[in-house]
């Protein structure tokens, strides 16, 4: 038998097995070191925090082995063709890149090949592996952007660091996620219509039909001029937020659909909501429109959704007939509270021309008392066929705006109201929109966006 059929190659499987055996001697060695020399007694946490310490050079030596073994073929290749013009390119180089994961950092040297007729420098590796051109690879910078959604981005650094064992820096977290909020798209943060239908099935029991909520509001946003590093920031505003939360009612659950909020005018607001309705199936749902009585919110509503049932905000227009109540009667007194539980009464029964007949007929105590009666006289005929509380109830259609209010609060308040914190409105605009993907349930897609735009970008 000749020499040539001797020799056996071993699999590349034996070979990743045999070096990974390797690395776990190595990775005991220093477990050792660290908990049984010098008489050392450690706590239980003083040992998670050994195996924590160790492990992010023990699987990040384990995840360059397996590269190099499962993709051996293109570490050692000599030739390639060229992406962009096709042209037989030969190796130029070993070019090393260095990579941090959430398995911890690892180094492959891998063929760089230039092509010289498009002046175009690639690895056949780098597409293979989709690697990001930055150190922190995609599957830390996905997890990354999502703690810096939730914490200031000085706070997200630390709590990353603190929870993988990744030391990341808040300049790292907030370019990336200006990167990919820059990138995110209102068509991938709501869902597609597949999945709108899907859970109008969900909610659907027999002929019963859903409701299908659809309620505007607006959340006002502290922003900033944009400025230098080193310039003195311009004076800050209020700018109003303004966006709509899509969700349905079933027979014993609030199935979420959409939530959406940007720091826009109401023209934009308009575009975005229309793209919303076109996803969604108005046969296979009974529609309520609701809000309060700003006339933005209603003139897009209505366009969109012109079946809806249009329900006004109970408790806004509650807010009204207490404040006549107490310009008019005192606050507190009993004469205030007995009018605002007869008119609420009314309102509840659809007497909107009652209620207004008898506005009419009051005689102001005061000229404060005289201008609220008139301002609400005039809410109320605006929104007279909005009022019909007790039907909504028996349809089982929603008569409070909570559900877009908690969106408000726990969307836009909770991360971009913090102490001190002011915003300029396009990073503003990618926080709302990181936020709302994440509520949505569609970060996976927006991230994926971004991560093709990086990969297949200049």
């Amino acid at each position: 038998m000749g020499l040539a059929a001797r020799i056996i190659k071993p699999e590349p499987t034996e070979i990743f097995r045999e070096m990974v055996h390797d690395e776990v001697d190595k990775w005991v060695d220093l477990i050792i070191d660290e908990v049984f020399k010098d008489g050392k007694e450690p706590t239980l946490s003083e040992l998670s925090e050994v195996l924590s310490k160790t492990k992010q050079k023990f699987f990040g030596s384990c995840f360059q082995v397996l590269i190099e073994q499962k993709y051996s073929d293109l570490l050692t290749q000599q030739y390639a063709d060229c992406p962009k013009c096709g042209k037989r390119c030969r190796k130029r180089r070993l070019g090393a890149k260095e990579m941090e994961t959430l398995h911890g950092p690892s180094q492959i040297k891998r063929p760089w090949f230039y092509c010289l007729d498009c002046n175009h420098g690639f690895s056949p590796l780098d597409k293979v592996l989709e690697l990001s051109r930055k150190k922190y690879q995609f599957d830390l910078q996905e997890k990354a952007v999502k703690t810096a959604a939730e914490v200031p981005f000085l706070k997200a650094g630390e709590l990353f660091t603190d929870l993988t064992g990744q030391s990341v820096s808040d300049h790292f977290m907030h370019e990336t996620f200006e990167q990919v909020g820059s990138q995110a798209q209102l068509k991938d943060i709501i869902p597609d219509k597949t999945e709108i239908e899907k859970r109008c099935r969900e909610a659907k029991k027999g002929r019963w039909r859903p409701v299908l909520v659809v309620a505007s509001d607006g959340a006002h946003m502290p922003t900033r001029p944009q400025s230098k590093r080193n310039e003195k920031r311009g004076k800050g505003k209020w700018q109003e937020a303004k966006g709509f939360r899509v969700y349905l009612l079933g027979k014993n659950r609030i199935i979420h659909i959409a939530s959406w909020h940007q720091i826009q005018d109401e023209e934009q607001f308009g575009k975005d909501l229309s793209l919303v309705a076109g996803r969604i199936d108005s046969d296979q749902v009974r529609i309520a429109l609701l809000g309060d009585g700003a006339d933005w919110l209603w003139k897009h509503m209505t366009t969109c959704f012109p079946k809806g049932r249009q329900v006004l905000d109970y408790y806004h227009c509650a807010e009204h007939i207490h404040k006549v109540a107490n310009v008019h009667y005192g606050q507190g007194t009993e004469q205030a509270l007995e009018w605002v539980e007869s008119t609420m009464c009314r309102l509840f029964y659809a007497e909107v021309t009652n209620v207004i007949r008898g506005l009419r007929n009051m005689k102001p105590t005061n000229d404060e008392a005289a201008e609220e009666i008139r301002k609400l006289i005039g809410y109320l005929n605006k929104n007279k066929k909005r009022i019909h509380y007790r039907g909504d109830r028996i349809g089982g259609y929603p008569i409070g705006s909570g559900g877009i209010e908690s969106a408000n609060k726990f969307i836009c308040h909770t991360r971009m109201k913090r102490s001190g914190a002011w915003w300029v409105k396009e990073t503003g605009n990618e926080m709302l929109r990181i936020r709302c993907s994440i509520y949505n349930g569609s970060y996976a897609k927006v991230f994926n966006r971004y991560k093709s735009n990086c990969l297949n970008g200049p």
